[in-house]
């Protein structure tokens, strides 16, 4: 029993591994897990005390757990075994297939990279880009029932849209996003993932992929998980706002039952931008007529060094304002009792409505307009900034400008568009660049349409 045993090196090393793999797996990583769990524990309860909507139990369940209930959702096991039956394969191979659809869009929340981690970085960036300009929040969720389910339905102008309202909400509660299949890739999927947001394809669809998308959705609204979806369901191609795609708005419509002591509240957020990030990129899509939004990694790369080099010689100067402004909430169980032929498109245009009436109005998109309309000097488009802000303005819009000279707002957007060689400024004479025209156009359409006069 206490003799010595001789073995060969590699057979030494085998044995260790799999003596320190199993210590591992049976006693360090269970303790570290349940470290670090307490810790986000303690976290979350600190956090729903001073939260006003606070972080729901599904939410914080392990996302096993979630694939899990998601999976064996009567629903979808029905799914299922159509999906089976209409491919002719076994059902067990049909079952693995919806498992890994739902691999695929449950998120695996962590409340402590949300809460800590992200929503540094978010106000960092959101502050060091823009001057961030927000209306309405406090009075967002005034007279919302507690129990209720809150959905914040945004217009989609940038993918920084996604940074500055998580920030701005993270006051009142945490949003789990529907985002689109362009992020799954490392590393970005892990993180998203980390933050609530959950993966919706917009290719290769089938009805049991739509099932178990719709069967998520469902169950998260039914366990008052607060979500933020986009209803143009991409960002505009042209700066003005989309007609409605009515995926989600319809999952959670034909889950909804009125009599349900949870209502569903929609709160519209209106975005816009003195310069959207992206905007290039978006109109070259949007003139191919292909739609598709092409940004490769080396185009990324080349701008951040580009950004980085005007930092470090203090060259750099913000993008002007990002606004942001909540609008007056829909409650579902209201709306459904007014009754609608076609309830899902009903209400897309309805919330569409909701956001254009606190479109914020800002400068640049002023002046841009003046410019598409061909006015060419600086006192033409001043005066035209002036009345077109006085029409917007008295019909409710938010408005955001520095000083109250309309000759001094004017000169200071066009002078920002001046940095991006898009005019020249001649004294009073404004020359505009034949091949910026586009951008003009882009942005005039961030404007609210104006409403007819009665």
């Amino acid at each position: 029993m206490f003799r010595t045993v001789e073995l060969p090196i590699w057979a030494l090393f085998l044995l260790l591994a799999f003596a320190a793999v199993t210590f591992a797996s049976h006693f360090l990583f269970p303790s570290v897990r349940w470290f670090f769990r307490k810790r986000a524990e303690r976290l979350v309860a600190r956090l729903n005390t001073r939260l006003a909507r606070p972080i729901e139990p599904f939410k914080l369940a392990r996302r096993s757990d979630t694939i899990n209930r998601l999976t064996h959702d009567p629903q979808v096991a029905q799914a299922v075994i159509d999906h089976a039956r209409a491919e002719g394969i076994p059902d067990q191979v049909a079952f693995e297939t919806a498992r890994r659809y739902a691999r695929e869009i449950v998120p695996g929340f962590s409340a402590t990279l949300y809460f800590t981690v992200a929503m540094r970085l978010a106000r960092w960036l959101s502050r060091s880009l823009y001057r961030v300009r927000v209306t309405g929040e406090d009075a967002a969720l005034d007279g919302v029932e507690p129990s209720a389910t809150v959905i914040y339905v945004l217009n989609h102008r940038s993918n920084m849209d996604y940074v500055l309202v998580t920030w701005l909400a993270a006051r009142q509660t945490a949003l789990a996003y529907a985002v689109g299949e362009w992020a799954r890739r490392w590393p970005l999927a892990p993180l998203i993932r980390a933050l609530g947001g959950y993966f919706v394809r917009r290719r290769d669809l089938n009805p049991l992929y739509r099932k178990v998308l719709a069967r998520y959705i469902q169950i998260a609204t039914q366990n008052g998980t607060t979500q933020a979806v986009f209803p143009e369901g991409r960002l505009s191609r042209d700066g003005a706002l989309q007609a409605p795609k009515l995926g989600i708005l319809s999952y959670v419509l034909a889950d909804h039952d009125p009599e349900d002591a949870r209502d569903v509240v929609f709160v519209p957020v209106a975005l816009n931008y003195e310069r959207v990030l992206e905007d290039r990129v978006l109109m070259a899509a949007g003139t191919e007529g292909t739609g598709v939004f092409r940004l490769r990694w080396w185009v990324v790369a080349r701008y951040v060094w580009r950004h980085v080099q005007l930092r470090l010689t203090g060259r750099f100067t913000r993008f002007g304002y990002a606004a942001v402004a909540f609008g007056r909430p829909l409650s579902l169980r209201r709306f459904l009792w007014e009754g609608h032929a076609d309830p899902a498109a009903a209400l897309g245009a309805a919330l569409l409505e909701r956001i254009e009436e606190v479109l914020p109005v800002l400068p640049v998109a002023l002046v841009c307009e003046a410019l598409d309309a061909g006015l060419t000097s600086q006192a033409a488009i001043a005066a035209h900034v002036a009345d077109r802000s006085a029409v917007l303005g008295a019909e409710g819009h938010p408005m955001h400008h520095e000083a109250d000279d309309m000759a001094e707002v004017t000169h200071v957007a066009l002078c920002m568009l001046e940095v991006r060689r898009a005019l020249e400024l001649d004294g009073d004479r404004v020359r505009p660049d034949p091949d910026w025209r586009d951008l003009f156009t882009f942005y005039a359409n961030t404007l609210p349409v104006q409403k007819p006069r009665p």
